[in-house]
């Protein structure tokens, strides 16, 4: 009876630690309940990045650029902590994003298939920095379009997906 109860506390502390972890991996907005940290992209053509969410908070700079992908790191009421590619943001109103899931081409010259294999024919290349749109993803590649343009990617070519998301 003895054993038993090292074993109990053990297995306890283990669940304990177990869900813990699962929560810290799930964190959530405390305004949308939306995954933290999550992709959007530029809903209007500008957008002031500001220090603080409110107006009141000063621009530091101004994202020109529609579609771009942005990563959501935190809310605060209306507004949304993004950032881009580089690390660079701050804080947008929540107006001037979109749910429409875009990606920033990161390889010049990179080739578009038609189907998920690179033996596949070649439909375009897309140079460095095109804002494509986001579509199927498997464990390895992305269904993008830009330009009247589509086919099939490889997800590391990519800025704004996540490497062990799959999207259908």
């Amino acid at each position: 009876m003895r054993a038993k109860r090292p074993v109990l506390a053990f297995l306890t502390t283990l669940l304990f630690l177990t869900g813990a972890i699962a929560h810290a991996q799930e964190k959530r907005g405390q305004v949308t309940n939306l995954p933290l940290p999550r992709y959007v992209s530029m809903k209007a053509a500008e957008a002031n990045v500001r220090r603080g969410p409110s107006l009141t908070h000063r621009v530091d700079w101004v994202f020109k650029r529609r579609g771009m992908p942005l990563q959501v790191t935190a809310e605060y009421g209306n507004w949304r902590k993004v950032q881009d590619r580089d690390g660079a943001g701050g804080w947008v109103h929540y107006a001037l994003l979109s749910g429409v899931r875009t990606v920033l081409i990161e390889s010049d010259m990179l080739p578009v298939y038609a189907s998920p294999d690179p033996k596949s024919p070649v439909n375009a290349h897309f140079e460095t920095g095109v804002v494509a749109r986001l579509g199927t993803c498997t464990v390895d590649w992305c269904r993008i379009s830009a330009g009247g343009y589509r086919g099939w990617t490889l997800k590391s070519n990519l800025w704004g997906v996540e490497p062990d998301e799959i999207r259908e």
